[in-house]
């Protein structure tokens, strides 16, 4: 088996973010949601236009986990403006962890979490923070294994329905 890597995004892996964004979001979330609103988004949150500008915009950063060759799973990080929410100069914001589902259990979002708070520890953030869907409870046990704990609430809407993440957040220990 290949080893995994875990390596900076840039424009040329914008097809890659593209299709596993598309792919691993409606794995994810189809079952719950109709067809039309998981179009409408998976059309405007991951359009080639958006995804670039994201890709560009110095405060954001994407990483991508490759075996081999092949782009396996996706993470990005927010900081500062570009935070959906908090926009907290002091904190770093995981706005997505995604994995091609072929992959889970395979320490691959483990990694990509790890990347995240090696980028934490490096910008010396207070605490890093994220919003996740109050129904998966599989990505709210990974956080909370990881030492998350709940500190509010945010709707977040999918086409034309409101749904409730929850936010949670790890503070994290200043060196000395």
């Amino acid at each position: 088996m290949n080893q995994i890597t875990i390596e900076k995004a840039s424009l040329q892996d914008l097809s890659h973010l593209q299709q596993i964004g598309r792919q691993t979001f409606f794995e994810t979330f189809s079952a719950s949601n109709s067809e039309e609103n998981m179009r409408t988004y998976l059309d405007e949150g991951f359009s080639a236009e958006k995804l670039s500008a994201e890709v560009q915009d110095p405060n954001s950063a994407f990483y991508v986990a490759r075996q081999g060759e092949r782009v396996i799973g996706y993470l990005k990080l927010n900081t500062g403006p570009a935070q959906t929410e908090l926009q907290d100069e002091q904190a770093l914001e995981i706005e997505r962890i995604y994995v091609l589902q072929e992959f889970h259990g395979q320490k691959v979002g483990q990694m990509l979490y790890e990347e995240a708070m090696r980028v934490a520890t490096q910008m010396r953030a207070a605490y890093v923070w994220l919003g996740v869907w109050e129904e998966n409870p599989r990505a709210i046990r990974f956080y909370q294994k990881n030492g998350f704990v709940e500190f509010d609430k945010h709707l977040f809407k999918l086409g034309d329905d409101e749904q409730t993440d929850i936010l949670m957040k790890r503070p994290l220990t200043s060196p000395g």
